[in-house]
């Protein structure tokens, strides 16, 4: 009996020493740690993924639907009654999250436009040479073009018959009464018919006239077009020579729609070109057209440049930078401006006071009335950061932290967007500075209003959906482009590389792939068009969502109506992610998804239809 009682303790011995060493040996978790956090609430958690929240799994794991990494659903089995697009969470659940919020700032946000273009002569440099009365060409001192001349210096001799009268009558009138109307009257003839006024002298000094003449520069420059030789005859109005003053030059430079909004008349630039790598060259917006270009869907803008040391030419490709600083209704912040006055015409003319242009003699004026905002104390535009906002093609939400609220609280609200700059968008309504808007986890609380079937931004309320479908129905949407088979079968190849670089996120990829398209087009038609603004794309996501969803529906439509004419098969693939109302379909030529909305995000995201 003694034996099994010494037994039964020596049992219950080791096993409290087994558990005490097993206790002692366990690495020790801070209470309040991330990890610790999801031990203590392990049993809670469920797994959810962001892009599809009817996805819910007991287990960490990746959505079976895109591939996604799953994330923790946000507990709101605590939260009290809230506005229909508001979520209350627990302070755990916040944590889990990793929901980060940023003050809504105000600020005058700057923007760099990198531009190309080409230098060219400036138009008003030009000066031609015409025969002012007929004349035979006995002798060429410029018989070549690029020849560099002074003004003044001899570019021609020349014999008149016409010429050697009007002398004869200048030398007749003079010899009569050298200050009298008649002779007055012979020197104007001779100078409207170009004639120097020391050549004229000259006539009158010798008393005798010149069987031949010498055709003069009129100005300093380069001779850039030569229309005789020697022997020639020329009539009256018959251009000799063309001449530029290449002190001053244009540069060329293409703007997209998107970049009017940083664009003003009398802005710097700053560029290089080629020729000389690390130096940079300076010049002012001059001029920007009044109309697009209908080809490639451009603005030119024309910068003026001074050239006095000769060391740029004509037809130089350059790289343009140009920056802006934006206030509110889209003026350019330049207080350096403030109380200026300037030339309408020639920018470089700038003034404390109202006047004329020392060049053209225009009244000058304000800055203000250029588009200059050049009150320092002026509204600033509301700021938001970029990873702030949800959009959706039409639509942009952020959502807001609910101040002096119990529990962290967020609700969503749909803003109206301004321009972007850098990593900051302009707010046109919807915020007030101060307010906080989550920048880390936004996308996890719209999925959590998604599963609870709240407004969220893949679903408006019903208020807002009946007003969208009631304006699909009334309105009368755009035609599509009609494309014949012939053309359809050479499109689809480089559409579908196009598609492929879209997949891969390759941005180079992709606009060479447009190169294609828009050669096939020949710059004409609605199908040119789209393909222009989507060059006008700035990055993948603009590229994305809506330019290639409009070329896709294009092309769909096309392979609907030339289905039997298609050389090769075509799969016309679903994503029902890209827009919450419709979704957005795309073409393949193979039925294994690779989703160009997304790209590596999602790739296998979507449904073959």
């Amino acid at each position: 009996m003694k034996v099994k009682t010494i037994h039964k303790f020596s049992l219950a011995a080791l096993l409290l020493l087994a558990m005490l060493i097993g206790r002692c040996s366990a690495p020790v978790t801070p209470a309040d740690s991330p990890s610790a956090l999801v031990k203590s609430t392990a049993a809670a958690i469920i797994w959810t993924c962001s892009m599809h929240p009817n996805i819910q799994l007991a287990q960490f794991g990746a959505c079976p639907i895109c591939g996604m990494d799953l994330i923790a659903q946000i507990d709101d089995a605590q939260a009290n009654d809230t506005a229909p697009r508001a979520l209350s969470m627990s302070e755990s659940s916040r944590a889990l999250a990793e929901i980060q919020t940023t003050e809504v700032t105000t600020g005058y946000p700057s923007r760099q436009l990198r531009l190309a273009g080409q230098l060219n002569y400036a138009e008003t440099h030009e000066k031609s040479l015409t025969a002012r009365f007929s004349a035979r060409i006995e002798k060429l001192y410029v018989n070549y073009t690029g020849v560099v001349v002074q003004q003044g210096e001899h570019l021609a001799e020349v014999y008149s018959p016409e010429l050697l009268t009007a002398q004869r009558e200048l030398l007749s009138a003079y010899q009569r009464e050298p200050l009298g109307t008649i002779t007055a009257a012979a020197r104007e003839k001779l100078r409207l018919w170009g004639l120097m006024p020391q050549q004229i002298e000259s006539i009158l000094s010798k008393q005798q006239a010149q069987d031949s003449f010498e055709l003069r520069s009129p100005i300093n420059g380069v001779v850039v077009m030569k229309e005789v030789k020697e022997g020639d005859y020329v009539q009256t109005g018959d251009t000799l020579f063309k001449i530029v003053d290449m002190s001053e030059l244009w540069l060329t430079l293409d703007a997209y729609e998107s970049d009017l909004f940083w664009l003003r008349y009398g802005q710097d630039v700053e560029f290089t070109v080629e020729a000389y790598p690390g130096e940079k060259f300076t010049g002012q917006v001059v001029f920007i057209a009044p109309e697009l270009n209908r080809k490639t869907r451009t603005i030119p803008i024309r910068i003026n440049v001074s050239n006095l040391t000769g060391q740029l030419k004509p037809g130089m490709f350059a790289r343009a930078l140009l920056q802006s600083r934006i206030a509110q209704n889209g003026q350019v912040y330049a207080p350096d401006l403030a109380g200026k006055w300037i030339s309408p015409m020639h920018p470089q003319i700038i003034k404390d006071v109202a006047g004329n242009c020392d060049i053209c003699g225009m009244d000058l004026v304000s800055a203000e009335s250029l588009g200059y905002m050049t009150n320092e104390v002026a509204e600033a535009p509301l700021l938001v950061p970029c990873s702030a906002v949800l959009r959706t093609g039409k639509r942009a939400i952020v959502y807001v932290a609910v101040p002096d609220s119990p529990r962290p609280t967020y609700q969503g609200r749909e803003i109206v967007l301004g321009p972007k700059a850098g990593e900051v968008y302009l707010v046109k309504q919807g915020l007030s500075a101060g307010e906080r808007v989550v920048t880390h986890g936004a996308f996890k609380i719209d999925s959590a209003l998604q599963i609870q079937a709240k407004p969220s931004m893949m679903s408006r309320p019903q208020q807002q959906q009946q007003q969208q479908q009631h304006h699909a129905q009334v309105g009368d949407g755009p035609s599509e482009p009609v494309i014949d088979a012939k053309l359809l079968n050479q499109l689809l190849p480089h559409y579908f590389a196009l598609q492929t670089a879209l997949a891969a996120d390759d941005l180079p990829a992709a606009q060479a792939g447009l190169d294609e398209l828009l050669i096939l087009t020949g710059h004409q038609g609605e199908l040119a068009d789209i393909i222009h603004h989507m060059q006008a794309a700035a990055n993948l996501d603009s590229l994305r969502r809506p330019h290639f969803e409009t070329l896709s529906n294009t092309m769909i439509a096309a392979v609907k109506n030339n289905r039997t004419n298609l050389i090769n098969s075509v799969y016309q693939m679903n994503c029902s992610m890209v827009y919450p109302d419709r979704g957005a379909d795309w073409l393949q030529n193979h039925d294994s998804l690779l989703n160009p909305y997304y790209g590596a995000m999602m790739l296998k995201c979507g449904t073959v239809k």
